[in-house]
């Protein structure tokens, strides 16, 4: 699976786990909430500093939201 896909699924795994709607995440991440999606749909190449934004708002390490499986 494209490690993109996996990132994606990871993310929302841990959106859904707060309860949180997309929207909600990208405002506490301070991303575009028009962005999110796309991670999420594995059509993103984020970078590092929006996945750091991605944990911060999550509170999760960052090993824990790189924590893909195969």
């Amino acid at each position: 699976m494209d490690i993109k896909i996996q990132f994606g699924l990871k993310v929302k795994q841990l959106r859904n786990q707060k309860g949180w709607s997309q929207e909600a995440l990208a405002h506490k991440a301070d991303i575009d909430r028009t962005y999110l999606p796309g991670i999420e749909a594995g059509k993103r190449n984020v970078s590092i500093v929006v996945i750091e934004k991605l944990a911060k708002a999550l509170k999760v390490e960052l090993t824990e939201i790189m924590n893909l499986k195969k």
